[in-house]
């Protein structure tokens, strides 16, 4: 079960009463003081970080699960596992100072609807940067062209292209033609460990250089049918989900997205958060094991652990921070689905489990 939670308290502090805390477990992994407890429509909310100044009594407000919690360059994004107020963001800059020396730090706290209502000027999370140093494996014989690009002739370990930062290869593209993948296709054991190593690596993809529906036409298959290519393909995407896998068309499109996608990578590499921030970037990320919140958790336990016949009262024992809006929320989608139905009224119903 995630323990992953959003923490909201008051405090007596006039200009910023509320604190805003991001723990996992007993670990505090963002900590601020804000002047509201949601931003309000078109707004934004200017924070400072806590820091030992502060002495001030604190009351909690709030507690609620966190179903994802990423980073978009100098953004972090946060999903809460509630029905309302649940998606925000925050950004965090680096302002010089305009009568001295040095850099201060500045997070603003803003929401989906908010950045709807502002409409800001569309900018690119990634805006891409053609300095990259790209190694492309001896094996190449007809190399696709990056201009512009420092490329290097270099026997890679795994892949057909690498994008090489200081601290080593961060990205890996395999490249297949038509004929290529559908030879692969043929022994799938193998073509999934190519896939294994290169997903190994901090970004990797699979380019191929024809469209899905070649693959679908039968006049292009020979020995194979439609359906097992179908299935084959399908096959790749759930077993590598770590891997994009990208039907290009041609070699030139193939071409352009594989120098596009190794710059937006060496743009977000390159974008890190401010210092303070970047001591904890790396803890912000959720957990690889985290399957989505409070709601999910409640509802597999439904479905895998509770007996056949149970009752409200028995999840509120199991999930004692869960609440009532939250657990009947997972009831009625369980009971929309025909996973369960309920019996009787009132304090005395049940829900029964149905069984398919």
């Amino acid at each position: 079960m995630s323990s992953l939670w959003w923490i909201l308290e008051s405090t007596n502090n006039e200009k910023f009463p509320y604190r805003l805390s991001i723990k996992m477990g007993d670990k505090t992994k963002l900590c601020l003081r804000v002047q509201s407890k949601w931003p309000g429509a078109g707004t934004q909310i200017f924070c400072l970080r806590e820091s030992e100044d502060y002495s001030d009594s604190i009351e909690e407000i709030e507690r609620v699960p966190v179903v994802n919690l990423s980073r978009y360059g100098k953004r972090l994004s946060v999903v809460l596992d509630r029905a309302t107020n649940k998606r925000c963001e925050f950004l965090f800059l680096k302002k010089k100072y305009k009568q001295k020396e040095g850099e201060y730090e500045q997070i603003f706290w803003r929401t989906q609807q908010g950045l709807r209502e502002r409409k800001p000027k569309v900018r690119l999370t990634a805006q891409g940067n053609a300095q990259i140093h790209v190694l492309i494996d001896t094996n190449e014989k007809y190399p696709w062209k990056f201009n512009d690009c420092t490329v290097e002739r270099k026997a890679l370990d795994a892949g057909d292209y690498a994008l090489l930062r200081k601290d080593g290869i961060v990205a890996v593209v395999e490249r297949k033609t038509f004929e290529n993948l559908r030879s692969d296709l043929s022994n799938l054991p193998i073509f999934h460990q190519k896939l294994g190593e290169i997903e190994a690596y901090a970004h990797s993809a699979l380019v191929v250089e024809a469209n899905y529906s070649d693959f679908l036409n039968p006049d292009k298959l020979t020995v194979y049918t439609p359906s097992f290519i179908a299935k084959a393909l399908a096959e790749l995407s759930a077993l590598h989900p770590k891997t994009n896998i990208i039907f290009a068309g041609n070699r030139k499109l193939a071409n352009e997205w594989t120098l596009r996608f190794f710059e937006a990578i060496e743009s977000h590499e390159s974008d890190v958060f401010p210092d303070k921030v970047a001591e904890q970037a790396a803890n912000y990320e959720t957990s690889p094991n985290f399957r989505g919140g409070m709601y999910y958790d409640i509802r597999k336990e439904i479905l895998d652990s509770f007996s056949k016949d149970f009752t409200i009262s028995e999840i509120r024992e199991r999930f004692p921070n869960a609440g009532d809006s939250t657990i009947r929320r997972v009831l009625q989608e369980l009971k929309e689905k025909g996973n369960i139905e309920c019996a009787g009224r009132g304090r005395n119903s049940r829900w029964i489990k149905k069984e398919k």
